[in-house]
């Protein structure tokens, strides 16, 4: 077996010995973009990922105070009190535990994306956190993550030569036991867990235990000598530890809150001088089936107050400004609630951006909630997830159009969510992306042609426009390339449609529109 092949097949299973804070550590490679970074103006920018396990329920997190009567009927027994709700506009509110989110959305630092998912959902927490951690499509299947795709790029030969004088530090780290599919790459998962503290006399003096001088004893004494050069890592994470002061009085005692406890280690970090640019932190529990405010409520109280102590901590240590965090879970959960006071499996759901270098706000509309919803009702995509990504990769990270294409495999539209680079306030951009109603429409009934036609207008750039059932599942996509500025009419052919409505959604500078069309037979 060549030593490449070998490495292939035993690097994903590499554990280093290494733990800050009670928390397994993994580091991630260098690559020739996030090497990039380190050269331009966005060399000391950090991308901090929350993710919520379970699929967190969006419609207790968020709440539609303009869809309240909907939500009455279908959620009777999970339903928050609207008067505990906390308001942060006149029909939208947060959960009663959310108060250290709301206080951030008053400060400016926070930006709620709503509606989130991708076309034709999958309700299976496997493949959908497979479908949000590799940035595939619903049908299909990656074996690389989608920040794995930037981490393997340049150097295949890694973790030979690092670390070295041009990167001492990781450029990516996770929090916690699992290494995550969104770092791997083509030939091996680049995660790397920092586990037992006294394998550190062979860091130290660059040594491994001997091994028989047979195949399978070669084959081992390689396998130990990537692992110590891996393992090499750990000295400026754990010297990054000690520097980082922790000044914040909203951090929890250690142990109460598993999020803030992961949150403050990378605050140290950060503080520490190390030059990571990402990690990535997360939470279990949101698999609510019964009982859900019983579970939900305090996990929501745990996210609240281990951003907010997050970000205070940042803010006293002066780094507020180089830090961006997103939360992301693997979907929402359904409008009606169960007969066991729980929610099942969903689509869309809200993210949370947060960071003072974020355009704080509120994008996309409430969602519309049927009258009498079914256990089959789910909320509307209204937003990408992988627009997010990009949004996050460009105006962040400075990835280039190119850079966001190699890693997400196609182009998506970017979100107006970071501020510009002087860290100058701006308004959100005017919107003069237009999306017209179909004509005719109805089509297809009564003599009517079988063909309707769909105009929009944008500024040019990436563009999507997509039909879609009623429940959300995709039917079509009609357009997904750069346009030029201007209008623009595209043909659709209804005759494979059963009669009803159905959703067509343009996605373009920034924006999400959609409307409603009508087919009859």
């Amino acid at each position: 077996m060549k030593r490449r092949d070998f490495l292939k097949a035993a690097a994903p299973a590499t554990v280093l010995p290494f733990f800050v804070g009670g928390f397994s550590v993994k580091a991630f490679a260098n690559n020739p973009f996030l090497q990039t970074l380190m050269q331009n103006d966005s060399s000391d920018r950090v991308l901090v990922l929350i993710q919520l396990i379970g699929g967190n329920d969006g419609l207790s997190t968020l709440i539609p105070l303009d869809q309240y009567s909907q939500m009455s009927k279908a959620r009777a027994n999970i339903l928050i009190a609207e008067k505990d709700t906390l308001k942060i506009t006149d029909t939208l509110a947060f959960h009663p535990q959310f108060s250290g989110m709301q206080n951030l959305f008053k400060q400016g630092k926070l930006a709620i994306l709503q509606n989130v998912g991708y076309a034709t959902p999958n309700f299976s927490h496997f493949r959908s956190i497979d479908i949000w951690l590799t940035g595939s499509d619903y049908n299909e299947v990656l074996s690389t993550g989608w920040m794995g795709r930037y981490l393997d790029q340049q150097y295949p030969g890694y973790p030979a030569g690092y670390p070295n004088s041009q990167m001492p530090d990781p450029v990516a780290i996770q929090i916690g036991s699992a290494v995550s599919l969104a770092f791997e790459g083509q030939n091996s998962n680049l995660g790397m867990a920092f586990s037992d503290p006294a394998a550190f006399n062979n860091v130290i003096n660059d040594t491994t235990p001997s091994t028989p001088n047979t195949r399978g004893g070669h084959e081992l004494a390689y396998v130990r000598s990537i692992g110590v050069q891996l393992q090499n890592f750990a000295a400026p994470v754990k010297a990054a530890v000690g520097k980082g002061p922790t000044l914040s009085s909203q951090w929890s005692t250690a142990g109460v809150n598993a999020l803030a406890d992961q949150l403050r280690i990378v605050a140290q970090l950060i503080a520490g001088g190390l030059k990571t640019k990402i990690y990535v932190v997360s939470l279990g529990g949101f698999d609510n089936h019964a009982d859900q405010r019983k579970s939900q409520d305090p996990l929501l109280q745990k996210v609240s107050s281990a951003i907010s102590a997050f970000q205070d901590e940042l803010n006293l240590n002066r780094l507020e400004d180089r830090v961006v965090g997103m939360t992301f879970s693997e979907f929402g959960r359904r409008i009606k609630s169960n007969d066991s006071g729980g929610t099942d499996h969903g689509a869309a759901a809200p993210m949370f951006i947060f960071g003072s270098q974020v355009i704080a706000g509120v994008q996309g509309k409430n969602p519309k909630l049927p009258d009498n919803a079914t256990g089959e009702d789910n909320l509307n995509m209204e937003f990408d997830f992988r627009s997010l990504y990009a949004s996050l990769l460009k105006e962040w990270l400075g990835a280039t159009d190119a850079d966001i294409t190699n890693t997400l495999l196609r182009q998506f539209p970017t979100l107006p969510i970071i501020k510009p680079q002087s860290g100058v306030d701006i308004q959100k951009p005017v919107n003069t992306t237009e999306l017209l109603q179909n004509y005719p429409n109805p089509s297809g009934g009564f003599g009517a042609p079988k063909t309707t036609q769909i105009t929009f207008r944008t500024m040019g750039g990436a563009a999507s426009l997509r039909i879609f059932d009623i429940n959300g599942q995709l039917i079509n996509t009609l357009l997904d390339e750069q346009v030029a500025p201007g209008e623009r009419t595209v043909s659709f052919n209804t005759s494979n449609l059963s009669s009803g409505s159905y959703l067509y959604r343009l996605e373009a500078n920034g924006t999400s529109l959609t409307k409603t069309m009508v087919v009859m037979r």
